[in-house]
């Protein structure tokens, strides 16, 4: 966890979901974000494979969920709100699946504000169910879900 600095009174928590449905969040997780101000979903660079509707009903908190328009280019709100209050951004998979939320950390820290993340399964770590095993491929790419 980073040490908090004086800047700022908030925190911005970094979430992962896992892989499948509402109850894959970890326990850690469920608890941070039933506590936070804002709650926001990124929607973009994963499938989320349950109804935003369903998380909501879940974690007794409503989600903002946020296309890849408002996480690379108006996160700003997000980030302003992290300054003086506790809130979650929650990805699909692991945090750090994508280079998007790894730029969302760095600004946050840029601006003062605590990052906290908390792991969850992904998509890289899950394919060892299939006996895959990530040290016997090269490089790894993502695609992200095009808008019109």
């Amino acid at each position: 966890m980073e040490e908090k600095t004086d800047k700022s009174t908030g925190v911005l928590y970094l979430i992962g979901l896992g892989l499948s449905n509402e109850q894959d969040i970890t326990v850690c997780g469920l608890q941070v974000v039933k506590r936070c101000k804002h709650v926001y979903l990124e929607g973009y660079t994963s499938i989320l494979g349950v109804e935003k509707s369903k998380l909501e009903e879940f974690y007794g908190r409503e989600v903002e969920l946020m296309d890849r328009e408002a996480v690379e280019s108006n996160s700003d709100e997000m980030l302003l709100a992290a300054r003086t209050a506790e809130v979650a951004f929650l990805v699909v998979g692991d945090v750090y699946g994508a280079t998007t939320h790894t730029d969302i950390a760095l600004r946050a820290k840029e601006m003062g504000i605590r990052v906290e993340v908390i792991h969850n399964a992904s998509t890289m770590n899950a394919c060892g169910a299939c006996g895959l095993q990530l040290y016997n491929f090269g490089q790894t790419v993502s695609l992200c879900f095009w808008t019109e």
